[in-house]
């Protein structure tokens, strides 16, 4: 039996989102890159932080993000433990 739950990719800094390299339905793998932001010329990639589908990209290229902003929501499969 599997639940399905969401985890959440969030800006770490006031940036801008230079470059969105997801789109919803995405199969993506923990540490897969989603999206570059920028930042006082530096770019900052945002990494998946589960494996799973891509559910909402809540973002566009070129908007301004702040600390802690939810920028793309992953649908994943967590098993439940298995009866002993």
């Amino acid at each position: 039996m599997s639940a399905a739950t969401t985890a959440t990719a969030t800006a770490d800094i006031v940036s801008n989102v230079w470059k969105l390299v997801t789109e919803v339905g995405a199969q993506v793998r923990e540490g897969d890159i989603l999206a570059v932001l920028e930042s006082m010329k530096m770019e900052l990639p945002v990494h998946a932080p589960a494996t799973g589908t891509v559910a909402e990209v809540l973002v566009a290229e070129g908007q301004i993000v702040q600390e802690g902003d939810a920028l793309v929501v992953i649908a994943t499969q967590d098993e439940a433990p298995a009866a002993v």
